[in-house]
Parts: C-alpha cells; structure tokens; sequence
C-alpha cells in the first residue's frame, strides 16, 4: 500500500476493472504524452492508500462501484515519470458510463485481443500477467 510523501507529486492508482471477459479502459480528453487509453486512474489523496484511491476513481470517473481485489504492482511510469500502482478490482455494481466529462471522452469494455490496439506500447508486466489470466484469449461476445 502506498502513502504518499508530502515532498512529491501524488501517485497515480489506476484501477483494473474485469467482467464478463473484457477489461474496463477509458480514453482521456487530454492524452498524458502518448496516452491516450488506459484504466480508470487518478492522484492518490493525502492519507489516502493506492488501493482506495483505485476504487474512489473508478466511481468518479466511471460511475461503476468496485472493490479492491488484491494490488498487482507498482512502478514509476516510463512514459509519464509518475509513481502508478495497479490494483485488480471486481464490479460491485452500477453501469459503466462517462461520469466525468472534463476528464474523459469515451469509454470502453476491451477483449484480450484487443488490448494493443488501444495500447499499442505494452502494459506493465503485472498487469498483462493478471489479463492473460482473468481474460479469455479469444474475442469475447459483444457487451
């Protein structure tokens, strides 16, 4: 779990949201360098741990409700320079929509195949090892 050091810009906690053989991904309305796709995510809070950070986000940004399932991992971004964790989290409810509109454009509910085409540069080696197995290899039906 990550506090956040007063000296340093705030983390990011992005939140991996699988169901029904997709992953949850949404595409910002100002791309962060060459992203312009990724998972529900945001600063991380004082006194706030990552984990909670992914939940809270998720819901402001996507309206869903999800719990934390366990952490994957942490890294400094290579394309961004942030401190990002990555927490597995499961639908508790609601319906996947853009809720905030000043930060995202669209979302979408993305097969395992189709992952590169939305991030063409890789994901982070923990995060595609828990895709590779929360996710049917072959196209999934449609939502």
């Amino acid at each position: 779990m990550t506090q956040q050091n007063k000296d340093e810009r705030p983390g990011i906690a992005a939140a991996i949201v699988v169901t029904d053989g997709r992953v949850l991904m949404v595409r910002r309305r100002v791309s962060e360098g060459q992203l312009s796709w990724q998972f529900p995510a945001g600063e991380v809070e004082p006194g706030e741990v990552s984990e909670d950070a992914a939940v809270r986000e998720t819901r402001e940004e996507t309206g869903l409700t999800v719990a934390v399932e366990k952490l994957l991992g942490e890294r400094v971004h290579p394309k961004t320079g942030r401190l990002m964790s990555y927490t597995a989290c499961g639908v508790l409810g609601g319906v996947a929509h853009v809720a905030d509109t000043e930060e995202l454009a669209e979302l979408a509910w993305v097969a395992h195949a189709e992952i590169p085409e939305y991030v063409p540069y890789g994901l982070f080696e923990p995060v595609q090892e828990y895709l590779d197995a929360a996710l049917p290899s072959w196209p999934a039906p449609g939502p």
